[in-house]
């Protein structure tokens, strides 16, 4: 008779290895058929993620509920590793995330944000070139500028524009520093002064539409902060799925237990 924790491990790894088709289909569509940098950019770890869970499932599900012993000890192996990685990832999460925030402006609702303010990993990450270039289209693309500028006409002056509770990407990317002292004409145009600018990203900046701060400080101290927000939620996630990988983990430990007992029973 199958025992119990063969039959737990071989119905969670049959769960397992049915999401993993999905994952995978989702992968393969996105490198045939996205349209966009952006949708392409996530077609690679989706396909290797959706394997990698199919393998482990199927091994799982062959070695415990056929009482493949070999197969088991893979599936251990691999559960191992994950579990580490997890935890690695989790703990580095959090580290590279602890530090930085949004800046409160006098007499303004929205918050301005400063690359120095932010982990010396994540900045070295959106200094370089090769990685901003990707994360810069992905950013165009979205077109939340856009939409920004589409409700313009509620924002008469500067006073006005000063109330709107803007996202960390929105006042990073679509609008220069308030410290340049711009002469505003509408959410994501406005004047240069003549003078001298303490801030590089007063140089930086350019109503072009296309331009505007996508390539400033600001915005990509912008971009990290969003990018903290899910970071958090995706290591606070992470420790749920550890909790359950360690309990399934167990239960495969058990199932390689009675595979061994089951083959010396078969010798007699």
């Amino acid at each position: 008779m199958v025992r119990c924790s063969n039959t737990l491990v071989g119905i969670l790894n049959f769960i397992v290895f049915l999401l993993s088709i999905p994952i995978l289909s989702s992968g393969i569509w996105l490198s045939l058929y996205g349209h966009t940098q952006c949708e392409r950019f996530l077609d690679k770890p989706m396909i290797a993620l959706g394997a990698f869970l199919m393998v482990a499932a199927l091994a799982g599900v062959v070695g415990s509920c056929c009482r493949v012993t070999w197969l088991l000890w893979f599936y251990l192996c691999v559960m191992f590793l994950s579990i580490v990685m997890i935890f690695c990832f989790t703990i580095f999460a959090f580290v590279v995330t602890n530090k930085g925030s949004g800046e409160t402006i006098p007499g303004k609702a929205y918050k301005e944000y400063r690359l120095g303010d932010y982990s010396e990993w994540m900045q070295k990450r959106v200094n370089d070139n090769h990685h901003w270039k990707t994360i810069r289209s992905c950013l165009y693309e979205d077109t939340f500028c856009n939409r920004l500028e589409f409700f313009s006409g509620r924002y008469h002056n500067a006073s006005e524009f000063s109330k709107k509770d803007l996202n960390s990407l929105e006042s990073g990317c679509c609008k220069p520093p308030s410290d340049c002292n711009f002469t505003y004409i509408s959410p994501t145009h406005w004047n240069k002064t003549s003078g001298t600018y303490k801030n590089p990203d007063c140089n930086t900046w350019d109503s072009d539409n296309k331009k505007l701060c996508y390539d400033c400080q600001s915005c990509k101290a912008g971009f990290i902060n969003n990018l903290k927000t899910s970071w958090k939620v995706v290591a606070i996630v992470n420790i749920v799925f550890l909790v359950v990988l360690i309990i399934v983990y167990a239960m495969a430990c058990c199932a390689v237990r009675n595979n061994k007992k089951d083959e010396r029973y078969a010798q007699f």
